[in-house]
């Protein structure tokens, strides 16, 4: 009986074979934190009496989240973080380089590693075939000091992919079509693999953006095979020795396969305030909102914004309605200066943000007013997401956000394809 790729990984990491439900000990790769959940994580590693992180994997600090910081509280946990990676020599990513999950996937994330992070949507670097979660500050904490730490391996449910996307259809119509479709807990604790012969049309950055949103549905991970997609990605990025085949086996056992023809797909949207409250777009066209933010871990990549750029060339945003862009990370920015979409952001009476997670969780830059609504590319929309909790959150993707933005009015993107 063969064994799916989470099987797979958490085999080789425990050093054991393990299935579904088994409790192991697993070797970790990587573990990271982040500006809001990482100084907790540094005190418990010190109260812990650990000096170091463990030699056996790498140690990462991102300052994310709130970059540049509001205030001064969140100024002295930056301050924090640097000390804490002078002490100890572990790697230090400053504001304004980009968010975590985006930096994650372009330096660091392997195809087959054990992936571990303060924040949820760690699970984005499954998009490259690694097993990546989320863990709380504590549980982090140790995994820094030992190296490794304990897992349930989950169960798996088969997202069988057919075809290819229609015109004015991505990723993240995909991934909102699906928790539509299972519900915000329906895979609570499993992990989603991403199978079928249409994995091969889905690009990178489009399954970043789905790996990302896997939680969403309260998966402990969202995960790809690394095949010839990931090899260029990696290539790309100078990482071309960082490849290794990671599929499952051909008779591996699932729990439940969903099929889902991509070419039938159309743009969705989540409505307020909750992610599986999936909708197609054509449902909420009309509503206004008074902001539009594309960036974020979910839609920052030079993909996304190439999309929304195209839709927004020669045109200006609704007088009434803000428009936000946040690249992913400082290279995205400086890729996409040099293809000309920042102008053309700028030119439509966008604002640029630092790279960084910008508005998506309403710590700044973004924050919404009482009764205002936005339309986002980010990957939550819970109330009180954005600053106001009688603020409403739209999400969708960068098409349809891009269409929004110029009329002031949520809007199916193919309406300008």
């Amino acid at each position: 009986m063969g064994k799916t790729i989470s099987e797979l990984i958490l085999s080789a990491k425990s050093g054991s074979d393990v299935r579904a439900g088994d409790i192991v000990v697993a070797q970790v790769d990587l573990a990271f934190v982040q500006d809001t959940t990482g100084p907790l994580t540094v005190r418990q590693f010190r109260a812990a009496k650990f000096k170091k992180p463990a030699e056996t994997l790498k140690a990462a600090l991102f300052l994310d989240h709130a970059a540049p910081s509001q205030s001064r509280e969140m100024s002295n946990d930056h301050i924090l973080l640097r000390e804490f990676a002078a002490q100890t020599g572990a790697f230090l990513s400053e504001v304004g380089d980009g968010v975590c999950h985006q930096i994650v996937a372009e330096s660091f994330a392997k195809p087959g590693d054990l992936i571990v992070g303060t924040d949820s949507h760690t699970v984005t670097a499954g998009g490259l075939g690694a097993f990546a979660c989320g863990m709380g500050s504590s549980d982090v904490a140790i995994a820094l000091g030992l190296g490794r730490t304990w897992f349930r391996v989950p169960e798996t449910f088969l997202i069988e992919l057919k075809g290819k996307f229609s015109k004015g259809v991505n990723a993240k119509d995909l991934i909102l079509y699906l928790i539509g479709k299972i519900g915000a807990d329906g895979a609570t604790y499993k992990a989603l693999e991403f199978g079928g012969s249409g994995v091969a049309n889905v690009t990178m950055p489009q399954r970043l953006t789905v790996s990302n949103m896997a939680v969403e549905a309260g998966a402990k991970v969202g995960i790809f095979p690394a095949d010839e997609v990931t090899m260029r990605f990696l290539t790309e990025q100078g990482r071309a020795d960082h490849y290794m085949p990671v599929q499952a086996d051909d008779d591996a056992v699932y729990e439940k396969t969903i099929t889902i023809k991509l070419g039938e797909l159309e743009p969705m949207v989540a409505k307020p305030h909750t992610v599986d409250n999936v909708v197609p777009v054509k449902e909420v066209a009309g509503t206004k909102v008074q902001q539009v933010s594309i960036g974020t871990c979910t839609n920052g990549r030079l993909e996304d914004l190439k999309i929304a750029a195209k839709i927004l060339k020669g045109q200006y945003r609704n007088l009434k309605t803000r428009l936000i862009i946040a690249p992913a990370s400082r290279d995205i920015l400086m890729a996409a200066t040099e293809a000309g979409y920042i102008e053309t952001f700028l030119e439509a009476g966008g604002v640029i943000l630092p790279p960084g997670c910008g508005s998506c969780l309403g710590l700044h830059q973004g924050v919404l007013g009482d009764g205002e609504s936005c339309f986002s590319t980010a990957n939550r929309n819970f109330k009180g997401r954005m600053g106001s909790p009688e603020a409403f959150v739209y999400l969708g993707s960068p098409a349809t956000a891009a269409a929004t933005a110029i009329k002031g009015e949520i809007t199916d993107p193919r309406e300008f394809l």
